[in-house]
C-alpha cells in the first residue's frame, strides 16, 4: 500500500455562470493551509464573466480551462481527468472551505492515495455572511460504516453536500465518474456511490465547510418532467447502492421511507412516477402514506384551485429565499464578513 507523507490534493471546481462567487471560492482554495495542492477550474460554457475572472488566478498551481456547456457532472469528470492529486476535494463554485479544512482531514490519513477511507466534515448553510453559518449536528456527524451512513442518509433524509468530502484517488476511481445523465441530485447519487465503495466514513468535526444557500428550486412545485425524471433516477440509483451493499429488513425500510418522502414532495401531475415508486415501496415492505395538505394550502386551493395554489406556494417560498439573500448581502457589505484566516 502506497503511504504518502505529503499527499497532493486536487481541488476540483466546476463553474457555470458563477461570476458572483467564483473569486471567493478560488480564494478559499488558495488559502488552504495544506500547501501541497493544485486547483482545477472547469468553466462549463458560462455566458457571464466566470471564465475571465477565474483566468486571473491561473498559475503553476491553478489550472483554468473551459468546455462547451455539458453540465456539472461533465465538468467534474473533466476536472478529474486533468488532476494528479492523491486526494480529491470537490468544490462547487459557490461554496467555501475553512482555511484548515483539508489539513484537518489529512492529519488522520495514514494510507495515502490507496485508502478506501472516505473523509467527511462539519458543514453549515450560509447566504453571504460566513459568521452567520449555522452548523447543525445530525446523525451523519460521526464515524460510520458505509451501510450505516447510507441508512441514515436515506431513511432519515440527512445529507452532506459535495464540499465536505475528501476522497482518495483510489476511492474516486472505484466510485467511477459522475453520472452525466443526471441534472438534479447528481451529487447525492455520486456520494452514495462513493460511500458504498468505501470501507469506512471518517467524520472530522474540526474541518469546516460552507454551503451557500441560494437555490430557488423546489421539487414539490416543479412541473418539469425532465427534472423530476432525473431526481427519480438518482433516487433509484441511491437505493440500489445501499441494497447492493446490504439487503435486509433495516435497509429496505430505510429505502421505503426515502421513496415515500420523495413521492410526498413531487407535484401530483407526476402520477406515473408516483405509482412506480408506490409499487417499489410495497416490494420493500413499506406502507403507502397519502400526504395531508396544510390548512393554509387547503384554503388557497379552495379559493384559487390546485394549479394557481401551487404557483403561489412556489412564489412565496422563493420570495422568502430572495429576501433572506438580499438582506444578508447588504449586511455582508456593511460588516465586510469573510472567512478569517
Amino acid at each position: 500500500m502506497d503511504i504518502i507523507s505529503n499527499p497532493l490534493v486536487s481541488i476540483c471546481i466546476p463553474a457555470y455562470n458563477s461570476e458572483k462567487w467564483i473569486q471567493s471560492t478560488i480564494k478559499s482554495a488558495l488559502n488552504q493551509t495544506w500547501l501541497n495542492k493544485e486547483i482545477i477550474v472547469v468553466d462549463d460554457g458560462s455566458t457571464d464573466n466566470t471564465y475571465k475572472i477565474a483566468k486571473k488566478f491561473e498559475s503553476d498551481s491553478v489550472k483554468v480551462v473551459s468546455q462547451k456547456n455539458s453540465g456539472a457532472c461533465a465538468a467534474r469528470n473533466y476536472a478529474f481527468s486533468l488532476s494528479k492529486g492523491d486526494y480529491i476535494q470537490w468544490l462547487d463554485a459557490d461554496d467555501l472551505l475553512a482555511p484548515d479544512k483539508i489539513e484537518v482531514q489529512l492529519t488522520d490519513c495514514e494510507n495515502g492515495n490507496e485508502s478506501r477511507i472516505l473523509h467527511s466534515a462539519a458543514w453549515g448553510y450560509f447566504y453571504y455572511r460566513i459568521s452567520q453559518t449555522k452548523f447543525k449536528h445530525t446523525r451523519l456527524w460521526q464515524d460510520l460504516f458505509p451501510s450505516e451512513w447510507l441508512q441514515i442518509h436515506l431513511g432519515e433524509r440527512f445529507f452532506m453536500p459535495t464540499v465536505v468530502w475528501l476522497v482518495s484517488r483510489r476511492l474516486t476511481e472505484l466510485a467511477g465518474p459522475w453520472d452525466e445523465r443526471l441534472k438534479r441530485n447528481q451529487d447525492g447519487e455520486y456520494i452514495c456511490r462513493a460511500v458504498a465503495r468505501s470501507e469506512f466514513v471518517k467524520f472530522h468535526l474540526d474541518a469546516k465547510s460552507f454551503y451557500r444557500k441560494a437555490n430557488l428550486f423546489s421539487i414539490s412545485m416543479t412541473r418539469s418532467k425532465a427534472i423530476v425524471d432525473s431526481l427519480d433516477l438518482a433516487n433509484s440509483l441511491c437505493i440500489d447502492h445501499l441494497l447492493n451493499l446490504e439487503n435486509n429488513d433495516t435497509t429496505r425500510k430505510a429505502c421505503a421511507k426515502f421513496l415515500q418522502a420523495f413521492n410526498n414532495k413531487i407535484h401530483p401531475e407526476n402520477s406515473e412516477i408516483i405509482l412506480k415508486n408506490q409499487k417499489r415501496i410495497l416490494e420493500l415492505g413499506g406502507k403507502i402514506i397519502i400526504p395531508t395538505e396544510t390548512k393554509k394550502f387547503a384554503i388557497f386551493k379552495s379559493l384559487f384551485g390546485t394549479k394557481i395554489s401551487f404557483m403561489l406556494k412556489k412564489w412565496l417560498w422563493n420570495l422568502e429565499i430572495i429576501f433572506r439573500n438580499k438582506w444578508d448581502k447588504l449586511l455582508s457589505f456593511i460588516f465586510k464578513d469573510e472567512i478569517k484566516k
